[in-house]
């Protein structure tokens, strides 16, 4: 187990342990660690960062929860076999998927389970305390990456919400990368306000959303009027499967249609929609249509198209938002990070919608993040480690 160069460890827990995601991340780091491909997405491993003490990759240490028990090796081979990862990868980094792998507990409610929710957040909480107590990370964050829940139609904590609570009773900052309620729920306000941690959320912004955040200020800023932008969906996997839920895709829909309502001003005509295809995998392509006006109410059409693999577009940005906020935490701060909007189709806190000015203001964080008396070029806010 690689420890960093200052000799401790950051933990970074995983909700959803076993997914495409979460494999990804955890065959990635070590794949990158041991130089055999380079960190290719990862925002956190550019100039602008290197001055921010953020854990280094070797650092970290890998556990979660799932509610499945298909093993990380095994997972990892199926995901070569479907080209997501390199081919020879999941037997080069075998051993660190294995000690990923020996620290996922069954996550929950399973069919038939009946503890009740304080049960559940309790053996979650512990789950986690035990993985800290046990490998000595200096701190441990927790992060979602499970398949897209549908909104909570009752009284009841929906389980991204139940693992949110753990994290927060653990001492652990908190990452929401899915549209699920996780730390969202009102039931949570006080414990989130009162718990003197950093969180961030939700749901990673990944493909069509990041083309739609690049794109939505280029009509503002040239004076185009945005009449309709449309947009449809493709894709498989776990993702595709839960999204077939309508409930869950209206989840999923609320962060796109955000970024242009707060890009553009006003919300545009059209929908997107999502189309689960169990034959694409992991891979997805999205396909929007925008109709604009330009000089004298010429009509005109843009149309795009992004095809990608999933796992691979957000596992770079797991790495990078484990990284920020474990040193945002080391570094005292607190409270929801609007700086990390950069990464996330719904983020909490206040902060620009359009990805220059996201982009712009991660790299004033990242200035921020660096130790008392460091060099470089200061702190955004004149002086970092104050709880916000």
């Amino acid at each position: 187990m690689s420890v960093s160069r200052s000799g401790s460890r950051v933990g970074v827990w995983l909700i959803g342990a076993r997914g495409s995601v979460a494999t990804t991340v955890v065959a990635g780091c070590a794949a990158i660690c041991a130089g055999l491909h380079p960190p290719t997405g990862m925002v956190t491993e550019t100039p602008p960062f290197a001055s921010s003490e953020l854990p280094p990759l070797p650092s970290l240490v890998f556990g979660g929860h799932d509610t499945v028990d298909c093993p990380l090796p095994k997972r990892a081979e199926e995901l070569a076999a479907g080209g997501v990862l390199p081919p020879g990868l999941p037997t080069a980094v075998a051993s660190e998927l294995a000690a990923a792998d020996r620290e996922i507990r069954p996550g929950g409610p399973l069919p038939g389970d009946t503890r009740d929710q304080e049960a559940l957040i309790s053996a979650f909480a512990a789950d986690i305390q035990d993985f800290v107590r046990r490998l000595g990370p200096t701190r441990a964050v927790v992060v979602n990456v499970a398949s897209t829940e549908p909104p909570p139609t009752d009284q009841a904590l929906p389980p991204s919400t139940l693992y949110a609570a753990a994290a927060l009773r653990a001492g652990c900052p908190y990452l929401n990368f899915t549209p699920s309620t996780g730390l969202h729920h009102p039931a949570l306000a006080t414990a989130a306000a009162e718990s003197g941690l950093p969180y961030a959320g939700r749901d990673g912004k990944t493909g069509q959303t990041l083309l739609r955040a690049a794109l939505a200020p280029m009509f503002t800023q040239r004076a185009l009027a945005v009449r309709a932008w449309s947009g449809t969906n493709l894709l498989g996997g776990g993702d595709g499967a839960s999204l077939a839920d309508p409930a869950a895709a209206a989840a999923k829909n609320a962060g796109k249609e955000r970024v242009l309502a707060d890009t553009l001003g006003t919300p545009p005509e059209g929908e997107v929609h999502i189309d689960d295809v169990p034959a694409l995998g992991d891979w997805k392509t999205a396909w929007d249509h925008v109709a604009f006006d330009g000089f004298l109410g010429t009509r005109m059409i843009l149309q795009t198209i992004w095809q990608g693999c999933d796992s691979a577009l957000a596992a770079p940005l797991v790495l990078d938002l484990a990284r920020l906020t474990a040193r945002a935490h080391e570094r005292g701060l607190s409270g929801p990070l609007g700086e990390l909007g950069f990464y996330f189709k719904d983020p909490v806190g206040d902060g620009p919608a359009a990805l220059a000015e996201q982009y712009a203001e991660l790299v004033r964080f990242a200035e921020r993040l660096r130790a008392p008396g460091a060099g470089g070029q200061g702190r955004a806010d004149g002086g970092a480690g104050e709880e916000r």
